[in-house]
């Protein structure tokens, strides 16, 4: 949600600087670049969205529910490890955006310490390029 917050900042920015624009072309360009970022917020809300649904599940059902956010929660690390398996074969740009979208799940005032946590786990667990684990 965090991510979303400043996508849709940014995307506020360029539509002030659209109004003032008088070169044709140039607002285009902005507002091209201010609509990138309103469809950047949307898709991070959406994926934030989504993970909070899938995780945290409550309602009249909740044995089925609760069976329900179990496996969710199970494909959730499945997937995690992957991605971990795979981290330094990723493209650094590609490492930020995940670190950024894990970064920014869950409460706004815990981002911090979330974002510490992630960064010493994926400090911990770096392999050298030989693939071997320091």
């Amino acid at each position: 949600m965090f991510k979303s917050k400043q996508y849709r900042a940014e995307a506020a920015e360029y539509a002030e600087r659209v109004k003032d624009s008088t070169d044709p072309d140039e607002g285009r360009k902005l507002q091209e670049l201010q609509d990138r970022l309103v469809s950047r917020a949307e898709r991070e809300q959406g994926l934030a969205d989504d993970f909070h649904d899938a995780v945290h599940v409550a309602g009249p059902d909740q044995p089925r529910g609760a069976a329900l956010a179990s496996e969710e929660e199970r494909v959730l690390r499945c997937l995690g490890a992957a991605v971990i398996m795979q981290w330094n074969a990723l493209p650094t740009t590609l490492q930020r955006e995940i670190f950024d979208s894990a970064g920014s799940v869950g409460k706004l005032l815990e981002t911090a310490e979330l974002r510490g946590q992630i960064a010493r786990f994926l400090h911990k667990h770096k392999s050298d390029p030989s693939g071997n684990e320091r």
